[in-house]
């Protein structure tokens, strides 16, 4: 066993921890093996009716994939490994989504990247007063994956396309509403919840149990701003985009401007693509299947190489992206990178 990853049963309950506080939980390839190794053996254990899954801290469920050691794979060209540890996370994560058996999922304070890809498909999604919930990638010049372009695309209106491109990090309630979780259970509850779900009588299902501890957060920052993010998020391209947030006039609007245009312009364009493109797609395997593609092709980007030294290697946040500018950004380039196979195959195939 990783000494990363916690699992135990009792009572009927496999409980999955997440035990790297120090990195908030940070996944690293060891721990999505470790994660994959675990529930494929308890799918046939008659002793695990249902899984809890939580990380260890105070600081939060999982702030996501380990980034350094992805900094490693795409600067040394070990980018057939790189492909690896995703085509496992993304497996990984297509079968929490298809478990067998309930999975309960505790987005106890951050929670970003690949921590969306673990808990954001789970049968029934947590969060607290401490939640902190993102997909962040477009700062580090990278392109929402782990399903993750799926939740935004069926987000409310476009407020998808805006928590993709501009990373914005939910709350509770904006989370709730954004439809990346289910409930909201006060921190101070989820010893008594776990505890609860370990004494369940039937026919008590898990999601009942859980509505139980179910209180009403503060009201949604982001159901506040749907009409100047439907108004300018729907345009058709990232330039468009910013226009509309110029001229609306809402000071939110002007700042989300501000942010977009500090971000690479290469992975706004991809993302944009990738979140508008999921909502056309059948199944989320076929979403992991496209976001495999980019990935893959944004490990030999050298804006995803200058985003995470500038923002987690040197820290110095001021990356050089190349291009620099959206309207440099070819036109048909996100079509091309969605739709280009990986050698070696995709994540299901």
């Amino acid at each position: 066993m990783s000494p990363h990853i916690s699992a135990t049963v009792a009572d009927g309950v496999g409980h999955l921890t997440l035990d790297r506080p120090e990195a908030i939980n940070a996944l690293s390839y060891e721990m999505v093996r470790e994660l994959s190794g675990v529930l494929e053996a308890w799918r046939r254990d008659t002793e695990v009716g249902l899984v809890v899954l939580d990380g260890a801290g105070e600081r939060g469920f999982c702030a996501g994939g380990d980034i350094r050691e992805l900094y490693g794979y795409a600067t040394s060209d070990a980018h057939e490994e790189a492909r690896a540890f995703f085509r496992t996370e993304y497996r990984l994560d297509a079968a929490i989504a298809r478990y067998p058996k309930p999975v309960v999922a505790i987005m106890d304070g951050i929670t970003m990247g690949g921590g969306i890809g673990l808990a954001g498909h789970a049968a029934i999604r947590i969060v607290t007063e401490r939640s902190r919930i993102a997909m962040p990638e477009t700062r580090i010049g990278f392109t929402p994956d782990v399903g993750g372009s799926l939740l935004l695309a069926k987000a409310p209106g476009e407020l998808g396309v805006h928590l993709g491109l501009n990373a914005r990090t939910m709350d509770a309630a904006d989370a709730l509403y954004a439809g990346f979780a289910d409930a909201y259970v006060p921190s101070e509850r989820l010893s008594h919840l776990v505890q609860a779900l370990a004494e369940r009588a039937d026919p008590g299902s898990p999601a009942e149990i859980v509505m139980l501890f179910d209180e009403t957060p503060e009201p949604s920052k982001l159901a506040l701003a749907r009409d100047w993010v439907d108004a300018c998020f729907s345009a058709p391209t990232v330039a468009e985009i910013v226009r509309r947030l110029r001229e609306h006039g809402h000071e939110d609007a002007a700042a989300a401007a501000d942010e977009l245009e500090t971000l690479s312009p290469t992975a706004l364009a991809v993302t944009l693509a990738s979140i508008r493109r999921a909502r056309t797609l059948p199944a989320l395997e076929d979403v992991l299947e496209q976001e495999f593609r980019a990935v893959s092709w944004f490990l030999d980007q050298p804006d995803l190489h200058e985003g995470i030294r500038a923002r987690v290697i040197d820290k110095d946040r001021s990356p050089r992206w190349n291009p620099p500018e959206i309207r440099d950004v070819p036109l048909d380039l996100p079509g091309r990178v969605l739709e280009t196979p990986v050698p070696g195959g995709g994540v299901f195939a």
